[in-house]
């Protein structure tokens, strides 16, 4: 045998011992313990008590599935979201997902500062309040302290309420 072949064999069974892993539990499945009842009646009785979205097993094709209902919406403050963009706009952005409300800043100065930061901000909600923001900052030697992490969420509010009154005045 060649080297080729030994290690086609070798993954081989290494796939064959991952794909049987997928099957879950131990074998003990707990449906013969503790009663005299034939197998069959404990089977019934189980799926009895089960709803039917409990009873199907998943596989691991089910990974690969779209069972995401395309109707689905994440709403995300606008206000918020601008207002994070605006007051952070010396650090360059990364990633952006206004779908999800998630945007990351690379490292950078602010104005008149020594110290890079880098952001990543979190607008979970679109209700223009304080626990709909999430900012995270961190320094290059580490995460920054509360007090800066609260200034720059007062900073983003601020500014999101000035751009609300602004629209408002329309």
């Amino acid at each position: 045998m060649t080297f080729q072949n030994l290690f086609r064999a070798g993954l081989a069974i290494a796939a064959a011992l991952t794909l049987g892993a997928c099957g879950g539990g131990s074998g003990d499945s707990g449906l013969f313990r503790k009663t005299g009842a034939a197998p069959n009646e404990n089977i019934a009785r189980q799926r009895q008590n089960t709803p039917l979205a409990q009873e199907d097993r998943s596989t691991i094709w089910d990974l690969f599935a779209d069972t995401d209902n395309p109707n689905t919406t994440v709403e995300v403050n606008k206000y918020l979201w601008q207002a994070s963009l605006e007051v952070l706009n010396f650090l360059p952005v990364e990633s952006v997902d206004p779908f999800s409300g998630v945007f990351v800043t690379g490292y950078g100065t602010p104005p008149g500062g020594g110290r890079a930061y880098r952001a990543t901000v979190y607008v979970q909600d679109p209700a223009l309040d304080a626990r709909s923001l999430k900012v995270a900052l961190a320094t290059r030697g580490g995460p920054v302290s509360t007090a800066t992490v609260r200034a720059v969420e007062d900073a983003i509010l601020t500014r999101a309420r000035q751009l609300r009154i602004r629209d408002g005045n329309l």
